[in-house]
């Protein structure tokens, strides 16, 4: 597999929650699939992080399934 885009280490470190490519890049595709502005305090809430990944898990499948079609 080639190296990470910075959009598909956006996705990987908002699902996973290791962040893989700059800290702004997470945030700023976190803020998109939440419909809305998320304080960075708010990452160390359970429940947001069960959202972020519920709503994130779509486009880690699709990084995924790319990666073993390679």
């Amino acid at each position: 597999m080639d190296r990470l885009t910075r959009d598909q280490a956006a996705i990987v470190g908002a699902f996973t929650g290791v962040l893989c490519g700059p800290f702004q890049d997470m945030h700023k595709y976190i803020e998109k699939i939440m419909g809305g502005a998320v304080f960075t305090h708010e990452l160390g809430n359970r429940n947001t992080l069960d959202k972020i990944q519920d709503k994130a898990r779509a486009d880690f499948m699709s990084i995924i399934a790319q990666s073993e079609g390679e």
